[in-house]
């Protein structure tokens, strides 16, 4: 059995434990996400997140756990990581969290309205991570998975992800991988959305967000840290001011369960 599929090899490679001496980073610096993906998963999932129980996968320091939250879903957090745990636990005091991996959900069956997986679907195996979700959701319920994706329709944007694949050619700045091993029953049951949205951020949060990728966490500092300020330079020859509005379109995919 190779490493790839073992259950949790993913979310326990070197590349995925970087996040943990990197939690109070990421929790500054990543996007959130805007009400507009809240609604469209309200609308595809026929049923309002206010009251439904939500297991957040892969919740990481908290961002999407808190915005479900905030929409008043009864939410249940399960992180892997020490640091990021720490980190959410600092931060969402209020929020339940369990430390687990999507490919053996430590959880009872049939207990969730809703599972979602916020840029953190990548590290699952799907042949372990959906038999999973489809055990632990209630008959039509629904599985959502989402990533905020680098629009590179904006010039600025390409260019920079042209700069950075330069010199790391496997950066993808958020862009996911596809569903894999889908079974047939949950095929007509699944739909994509692209949601377009924007933020505003100065240029030193735009630069720890960029940090904050794996990718970036795992070079060697001086190579991370020389690579970090040549963007600074680029950038503020686009934003003179220092206010870095960036362009990411949320790409959506809700999948519902069985009702039998």
């Amino acid at each position: 059995m190779s490493t790839e599929h073992r259950p949790g090899a993913l979310a326990s490679s070197p590349r995925a434990r970087s996040f943990d001496a990197a939690a109070a980073q990421y929790a500054a610096a990543r996007p959130g996400y805007p009400d507009a993906l809240f609604d469209t998963v309200e609308e595809l999932t026929g049923r309002s997140l206010r009251g439904a129980h939500v297991v957040d996968v892969g919740a990481g320091t908290g961002i999407s756990s808190g915005l479900l939250a905030r929409r008043g879903a009864r939410v249940l957090a399960v992180e892997p990581g020490a640091g990021m745990a720490a980190e959410f636990r600092r931060t969402h005091p209020d929020i339940p969290l369990v430390r687990g991996l999507g490919d053996a959900l430590p959880l009872a069956s049939a207990r969730a309205d809703l599972i979602t997986y916020a840029q953190s679907w990548h590290w699952t195996d799907p042949a372990r991570s959906l038999p999973e979700a489809r055990r632990v959701l209630r008959p039509g319920g629904g599985l959502a998975l989402w990533w905020n994706v680098a629009d590179e329709t904006v010039p600025w944007v390409a260019a920079q992800s042209t700069r950075l694949r330069r010199r790391i050619p496997e950066w993808t700045h958020g862009s996911p991988r596809e569903l894999r091993a889908l079974p047939a029953d949950w095929e007509d049951r699944t739909v994509e959305r692209r949601i377009p949205w924007t933020r505003a951020v100065p240029v030193d949060t735009h630069l720890a967000n960029i940090g904050s990728h794996s990718l970036l966490l795992t070079l060697p500092p001086a190579d991370s840290a020389e690579l970090l300020a040549r963007e600074r330079e680029e950038l503020l020859k686009v934003f003179p001011d220092g206010t870095v509005t960036e362009a990411y379109t949320v790409e959506l995919t809700i999948t519902t369960a069985p009702t039998g």
